[in-house]
């Protein structure tokens, strides 16, 4: 993936990235720049995007800034319409918003908190494919890749919206891949095991607020090799599935987990 030959395989496409100022969202947008493509940085809150426009830049690339909440239908629609609008076309989407929701059982987990989950992680995901899908299509085929996550392959107590919300996201992929298959456009998904984000530090805390290092130790032992992933290489197994290197990849889950599955 790293390759010279691979420098610059997003040459003249555009590729909209959803939670673009967070961990993932950042180093993908940068990962992408990087390769060559023009990126439309989509996240909530405009100012939250600044520094990923800097780190576009940076990498040598062009980017459109969009705030957008991934719940909204129309604000979907128009985070789309702003790449058409500015770059004529979209060759791909990563569809990466998300939240981690309550750490709490299923019997304790507040309703709102648990309905938030799934407005983020699987409406959110679901209405980027709705909108961003069709537009793929018309600009002549491409990928969509959204993250799931290692969760969404298993469990663990304390975190079931979140672990439903995952699920959620692996079937939405399959199904998204067959639906799309005919008309030029690969859906695939990752499933990371835990990253080093802002997102794993607030799940350390919540589940041990006195001393979330002692829950990073925990977490990270779980894991073969023994430390939690960069979001750079989340971001480059991204690429790769949007990339014509995956062009024979469609409904596929990829974990990148550091050895979790083979461990059982």
């Amino acid at each position: 993936m790293g390759s010279e030959s691979q420098a610059r395989r997003f040459e003249g496409r555009v590729v909209i990235v959803t939670g673009a100022a967070g961990g993932i969202g950042r180093a993908a947008a940068r990962r992408f720049a990087s390769e060559g493509a023009t990126v439309v940085a989509v996240d909530l809150a405009r100012s939250d995007l600044d520094g990923t426009a800097d780190a576009v830049a940076a990498a040598g690339g062009e980017v459109t800034t969009v705030a957008a909440d991934v719940t909204s239908d129309s604000d979907v629609a128009r985070y789309v319409a702003a790449a058409l609008d500015a770059h004529g076309r979209v060759d791909a989407l990563f569809n990466n918003a998300g939240i981690e929701g309550p750490i709490a059982s299923l019997v304790d987990c507040p309703a709102d908190g648990f309905d938030r989950v799934m407005d983020v992680n699987v409406r959110g995901v679901w209405l980027g494919i709705k909108h961003a899908g069709p537009a793929i299509v018309t600009s002549g085929g491409g990928a969509i890749v959204n993250t799931a996550s290692m969760l969404g392959l298993s469990g663990i107590a304390q975190m079931g919206a979140y672990v439903a919300s995952k699920h959620a996201v692996i079937g939405l992929t399959r199904t998204a891949a067959l639906e799309f298959a005919p008309l030029g456009v690969r859906v695939n998904a990752v499933a990371p095991a835990p990253v080093d984000t802002r997102m794993i530090r607030a799940i350390e805390e919540g589940f041990n607020p006195d001393d979330p290092a002692a829950v990073r130790q925990v977490i990270a032992s779980r894991v073969p090799l023994e430390r939690y992933a960069t979001p750079d290489e989340i971001a480059a197994v991204a690429a790769f599935l949007c990339s014509d290197d995956a062009a024979y990849m469609t409904g596929t889950v990829v974990p990148i987990d550091g050895g979790t599955q083979a461990s059982g």
